[in-house]
């Protein structure tokens, strides 16, 4: 049994969906402690299914029993411990999806979990849906809600225009792209997701950093290349924005003791 896993979702689901993703401790006798995952720019919608996981962000400690929670964007590292006999799915949304949604205001949402119904939910899910059940599910609701959207929404073109950018963008050239005001792109931007788009643009960078240590071999890539690859003033200033979310160096991370995304 692997602990962690990833499940994908069909192309035009993957407008709204990046992924789905599971922990799943349902055969196990012990807790699963001190797992870390890291902020990336998504929502979560997190299924639990047996016993409870506690998580650790850095506003509060939530312990989770079985139901269906609503994970805002999160700014740190956020620490899991997973209870046994119990099974985590997490719906990873994109940080436009709730846009689609204009009635939830989350600019004061952010780092924060909340218990949801399902009755909440615009698709019906259960709670010991199996992955593929699941899967139908969002891939019906999700197709149909693109076909009836052609367009995109003013966060998706924010959003859009923040991962297509090989250079780093500031607010004022992404009103000008829009055509907006920067306060009124701000404004939507922090509503719909919690963010101010200049910590989503950091969020971003943050994470292509983390991949690419990873996968680099860093004896033949200094943390310096890294540094400026991703538009970091400097090593130093890299190394500051790292601790800033992992509370830990560059080179000190682990990256066994994170969730981490597999490699498509």
């Amino acid at each position: 049994m692997n602990l962690y896993s990833e499940h994908y979702v069909s192309n035009k689901t993957e407008r709204f969906v990046n992924k789905i993703w599971c922990l799943d401790n349902s055969i196990g006798e012990s807790q699963i402690e001190n797992k870390l995952v890291l902020p990336n720019g998504c929502f979560n919608l997190a299924i639990v299914n047996g016993n409870a996981i506690e998580v650790h962000t850095s506003k509060q400690k939530y312990e989770m029993s079985e139901g269906i929670y609503f994970c805002s964007q999160m700014t740190n590292k956020v620490l899991v411990n997973i209870q046994p006999k119990t099974k985590v799915t997490i719906i990873q949304l994109h940080a436009w999806t709730i846009s689609m949604f204009p009635k939830y205001d989350l600019s004061n949402f952010v780092d924060s979990i909340i218990k949801i119904d399902a009755a909440e939910l615009p698709f019906q899910i259960q709670i010991d849906s199996d992955i593929e059940t699941l899967l139908g599910k969002l891939n019906s609701y999700f197709e149909e809600l693109n076909n009836s959207n052609p367009n995109q929404n003013t966060i998706e073109k924010i959003c859009e225009i923040i991962r297509m950018q090989e250079e780093e963008i500031s607010v004022s050239d992404i009103s000008k792209k829009i055509k907006s005001s920067q306060r009124l792109l701000q404004i939507k931007f922090k509503t719909a997701t919690g963010l101010t788009i200049k910590k989503y643009i950091q969020i971003l960078k943050f994470r292509k950093s983390v991949d690419q240590m990873i996968s680099a071999d860093l004896e033949k890539m200094s943390l310096t290349d890294i540094a400026l690859y991703n538009k970091y003033f400097d090593q130093s200033h890299f190394i500051r924005k790292f601790k800033d979310v992992t509370k830990a160096s560059p080179k000190t991370f682990n990256p066994s003791s994170y969730f981490l995304s597999q490699k498509r």
